[in-house]
Parts: structure tokens; sequence; C-alpha cells
């Protein structure tokens, strides 16, 4: 049987019909509405890869059901900026060179914009500890955490 789910992405309200309520968000994202920033790691909510922000909180949506959404909003790495007005994250992290392979960054940059929400002049402990749930394999975690000072900076500056 199947069920309609409304709920915000990127400030957008949406309606999706999913065969089941326990169909992943992270399935609803990429396949439904075409956000495929969100990326597939590991399935089991272990490696950061498919994090969104759900009501401004971190949050992995690989194993998520998609009802868990159901009247929320939902942040994609696409909903922080575009490519002719990147985010300041986006900006720091090209900026910086912060990845290589590049399969982990929108992640990492949805985790990182929900620590500058909530801590606009982060320690880089407390940007470490933030990025816990997020691996990266690539060996860029230096340039990964000077991106996020980076950013934390420049918006500090913004009017």
């Amino acid at each position: 049987m199947s069920s309609q789910i409304e709920f915000t992405v990127n400030g957008r309200a949406v309606e999706v019909t999913v065969a089941s309520e326990e169909t992943p968000l992270l399935a609803v994202l990429r396949d439904e509405l075409g956000l495929v920033g969100t990326r597939f790691g590991c399935g089991l909510e272990q490696c950061g890869c498919c994090m969104v922000l759900i009501d401004g909180a971190p949050a992995k949506s690989c194993a998520r059901s998609i009802w868990s959404v159901v009247g929320k909003s939902v942040t994609t790495v696409e909903g922080l900026g575009t490519p002719e007005r990147p985010h300041p994250l986006q900006q720091a992290f090209l900026d910086e060179q912060a990845g290589q392979c590049g399969y982990c960054l929108s992640g990492i940059l949805i985790s990182a914009k929900a620590l500058l929400d909530r801590n606009p002049k982060p320690s880089r402990a407390e940007i470490a500890q933030a990025l816990d749930d997020n691996i990266c394999r690539c060996g860029s975690h230096n340039r990964i955490l000077r991106a996020i000072e980076n950013a934390a900076r420049h918006m500090e500056a913004r009017p």
C-alpha cells in the first residue's frame, strides 16, 4: 500500500508517494527528488556520506524512514548554495582545496553547517568533534578543518 508523504526540502514543500513508509529518506531524496548530492556510503548510518539537516539538526538519511520527516524541513547539500552563489562553507572548501575524491564532502558540509549554526566560533577541537560521524578516507582532514575555520571567520565578518 503506497503512502503520500509531505515535507519540506531545501525550502520547498514536496509531496511524494512511497510504496512503504519505511522507505529510506536517502532513496526518496536521490531517486524521487533528483537530489543526488547526498551520497549513499554504507547504508548503516556509519560513514556520514548521507548526512542532511532535519529541522536544522544533522541526521543520517540512509536508514532513516521517510515517515520520520513528515511535516519537517530537510536541507541537503543542494540547499546550501548554488554554483553561482556558493555558501561560505562551500567556497571555503573550494578555496582550501579541501577534498580529494569529494565523495564524503556533502556530508561533511552538512555537519559543518550544523556546527556553525549553533556555534559560530568553534575551536579546532569542536570542529573535529562535530565531524566525528563523517568518514573521509582521502587524507584531506587538515584542509577540511582549515576550510571550516576559514568559513567561520568569513561568516562572522558578514553583516
